[in-house]
């Protein structure tokens, strides 16, 4: 239950659960503050005084470099903390860390790490605000978000449409972002790949499921590709690289066999000839860097929200005013 004055509560760990009207409310909060990345001079003074915390265990470069322009083009002080310069390294716990830290009067925490659960398991324990930039085979929420604004921003709607995610179900955070936000705004959502590589029970998960690509982009509306998660696999999952590309890739000449012009989402990043062909990259169908543009918006609307600002007060905040 969100505390009185947070529509979102304290904490955004993941995208399960939240409602359709929640969703919408993060989406429609990031709208106006896309106009600050346009700007001159990139910054309003909504968050001046409180102090974000980039707890990063886990290597990353569009996540963590998202999370810093949203939390300076908001003004806040922000302080940047991996593993291999912490104490975690002499064997310190998650929990000790975070508390200290909080003995320094931190406000917010965004933590990205190995173990499914982590975020949660931080939130129950600190009173700051703790966002989730990805943790395990869990969830990734801001990603699920920019990846439904994007979407939105491109068709004009996310009812109705029928989204597939295609590649290494399996292993992605991503995807269990998506599937839950997606279809809590009435998308019909399926998943394609080789059988190694989704889960258990994906229907269970209210995704239809496709073995060959091909079945795949004649049913979509907007494809979204993820990589092979070489880091978290063991041997066995696929054949070869090649292999996979030839089966599973998505290629241009695969596009134009569409009856429909589809929309290409990746989450990046990308391994170029395998999952995805570079001229689809780079291609009409591609909306990828509007995800990178969108990641700051996103994340400026979360840490405003979850900062207690109020989503009908965006866009005087967007100007300087008041949240």
């Amino acid at each position: 239950m969100s505390e009185v004055g947070k529509p979102l509560g304290k904490d955004l760990v993941g995208l399960e659960g939240l409602s359709a009207d929640q969703l919408r409310m993060i989406l429609d909060t990031a709208e106006p503050f896309k106009e600050i990345s346009e700007r001159r001079i990139k910054k309003v003074p909504v968050l001046r005084g409180k102090t974000i915390v980039n707890l990063f265990f886990e290597a990353s470069t569009r996540t963590r470099i998202s999370f810093e322009f949203a939390e300076k083009r908001l003004s806040a002080d922000t302080v940047n903390i991996s593993s291999t310069g912490s104490s975690v390294a002499k064997g310190e716990t998650l929990v000790d860390t975070a508390r200290n830290l909080e003995a320094m009067r931190i406000d917010m925490v965004v933590i990205r790490h190995g173990a499914s659960g982590a975020a949660r398991f931080l939130a129950e324990r600190i009173p700051s605000n703790v966002i989730n930039a990805g943790d395990g085979w869990h969830e990734h929420p801001t990603q699920g978000l920019l990846d439904l604004l994007t979407i939105r921003d491109r068709m004009g709607r996310i009812e109705g449409l029928r989204v597939c995610i295609v590649g290494d179900i399996k292993h992605s955070r991503v995807a269990r972002s998506n599937i839950y936000g997606l279809r809590a705004l009435g998308a019909e959502v399926a998943v394609c790949g080789p059988r190694t590589l989704l889960p258990p029970a994906p229907e269970e998960l209210g995704c239809r499921v496709f073995s060959r690509v091909e079945e795949a982009i004649e049913w979509a509306d907007v494809l979204n590709v993820l990589r092979l998660q070489l880091e978290r696999m063991q041997a066995g999952y696929v054949p070869s690289l090649r292999e996979y590309n030839r089966i599973w890739g998505v290629s241009t000449a695969r596009l134009e066999a569409a009856p429909r012009d589809i929309l290409v989402l990746h989450p990046g990043p990308m391994n170029r000839g395998v999952e995805i062909d570079s001229d689809v990259a780079d291609g009409p169908h591609s909306v990828i860097l509007n995800q990178v543009t969108n990641g700051v918006a996103v994340r400026m609307a979360v840490l405003y929200l979850l900062a207690g600002g109020q989503p009908e007060r965006a866009e005087a905040a967007k100007e300087g005013g008041e949240a």
